[in-house]
C-alpha cells in the first residue's frame, strides 16, 4: 500500500523529512479495525513528532492523527462497526499514523463518521473535538459549578481548530458564557459566528478589556497557547478556586501566581486513554460518536478551511512548513492517494 514516512527525525527542508514509501498491507486482529483512509488532517503533533522521533530500526515512521475513511476488515473482537463502515478517528500516538492508504486502529478510540459531512469536512475534526471535550468535561468539569464563580469561561485562543470546537461545544452543551480572544479582524469575526458572546483582544490586557465589558470573572479559563505568558493575567481574572485548563508545551511554566485563589491546573492530553490503554478507553467513541449526532442535527460544523489536495509526500511537506511558519489557518485536508 502507499504510504507517506521518514526514517530520520529533523527539519521539513531535508529531502528526506517525508517520503512517498510502499509498505505491506497490516491485517486487523483483536479489538482493532482496519480502515481504508479517505482524508486526512495535520496537526502541529505531526510536524512536533516529525522533529523530534525517528523510526525503529528497519522501519518507516508514518504520522498522521486525524482521519476519515471506510471500514475494510475488523478484528474477532469488534462489535461495534462492520465492514463498510464510515468512521472518523484521531488514532493512537504511539501507532503508525493515517499517512496510509490503511491504517490499523483500535475500534475503541473511533466513531461513526457524521453522516451530513464529506470525508474532507470529517477528517478536519477528531483530534481537536476530543481535545475540547475531554478538557470540558473530563479536566475542567464544567458541569460542576464553582461556587461563587460566575458561569462563564475565558478560551486563550479561540480562532484555532482546538479553540473554533470548544467555542461550538460550549453553546452545544453547556450555560456558560462564551469569553474568547482573538486579536485580528477575521479571528474575531469567526469567533462571533460559532457563538462566542464576548470577543477580546489577547494581545491586550485581558482582565482590562473584560472589566470595561462589565464582565466578572470567569469560573474556567481554558488556555490553548502561550500559557507562560498569561499566567500572571489568568490569575488575576480568574475566579477563586476557578479551574485553569492548558493544552501547549511551555518549555518553563509557573504555577505559584494560582496559590492565593487556590485555582485548579488541568493538563489535556488526548492520546493519554489510548496511550495507557485506560479503562475508560472506550469513552472516545462515545464522544465522537455524540458529537456526530450534533453535527447531523446541524448544531456543530466542521472546522476545515481548505483542501491542500492529495496525501502525497509533497503536499504533505508543504503543509507542514505552513504550520511551523505559523501561516497555516484553521485545519487543512488532504484527500485521497
Amino acid at each position: 500500500m502507499k504510504a507517506v514516512g521518514y526514517k530520520e527525525q529533523g527539519e521539513i527542508t531535508r529531502p528526506d523529512a517525508l517520503v512517498d514509501i510502499e509498505i505491506d498491507q497490516p491485517v486487523a486482529r483483536g479489538k482493532d479495525i482496519l480502515v481504508e483512509v479517505k482524508a486526512i488532517s495535520v496537526n502541529p503533533v505531526d510536524t512536533k513528532v516529525r522533529k523530534r522521533a525517528a523510526a525503529e530500526a528497519g522501519q518507516w515512521k508514518i504520522l498522521g492523527w486525524d482521519a476519515a475513511g471506510v471500514v475494510v476488515s475488523v478484528g474477532d473482537e469488534v462489535t461495534e462497526f462492520k465492514v463498510g463502515d464510515e468512521v472518523w478517528y484521531a488514532g493512537d500516538l504511539t501507532r503508525p499514523g493515517s499517512n496510509a492508504q490503511f491504517q490499523l486502529v483500535d475500534a475503541r478510540i473511533v466513531g461513526h463518521k457524521p453522516k451530513r459531512l464529506s470525508f474532507a469536512e470529517a477528517a478536519a475534526m477528531p483530534l481537536t473535538t476530543i481535545t475540547a471535550w475531554e478538557m470540558l468535561f473530563d479536566r475542567l468539569k464544567i458541569e460542576d459549578p464553582v461556587p461563587g464563580g460566575d458561569r462563564s469561561i475565558l478560551i486563550i485562543g479561540g480562532a484555532g481548530g482546538v479553540g473554533s470546537i470548544t467555542i461550538q461545544l460550549l453553546k452545544a452543551k453547556s450555560d456558560l458564557k462564551v469569553i474568547a480572544t482573538a486579536s485580528r479582524a477575521e479571528t474575531q469575526a469567526w469567533v462571533k459566528q460559532l457563538g462566542a458572546d464576548y470577543v477580546i483582544d489577547h494581545s491586550k490586557p485581558l482582565k482590562a478589556q473584560m472589566d470595561e465589558l462589565g464582565l466578572k470573572a470567569p469560573s474556567y479559563v481554558f488556555s490553548t497557547n502561550y500559557t507562560d505568558q498569561y499566567m500572571e493575567q489568568i490569575a488575576a481574572l480568574t475566579a477563586p478556586q476557578g479551574r485553569l485548563g492548558l493544552i501547549d508545551d511551555p518549555a518553563e511554566l509557573s504555577i505559584s501566581p494560582l496559590k492565593t485563589k487556590s485555582i485548579s491546573l488541568h493538563w489535556e492530553f488526548m492520546y493519554t486513554r489510548s496511550m495507557y490503554q485506560t479503562e475508560d478507553i472506550a469513552q472516545q467513541r462515545e464522544l465522537l460518536n455524540a458529537v456526530a449526532k450534533l453535527v447531523d442535527d446541524g448544531v456543530i460544523q466542521t472546522t476545515l478551511t481548505e483542501v491542500y489536495g492529495k496525501i502525497n509526500a509533497e503536499n504533505l511537506k508543504e503543509v507542514h512548513s505552513l504550520i511551523e511558519g505559523g501561516k497555516a489557518k484553521g485545519k487543512i485536508v488532504l484527500e485521497g492517494f
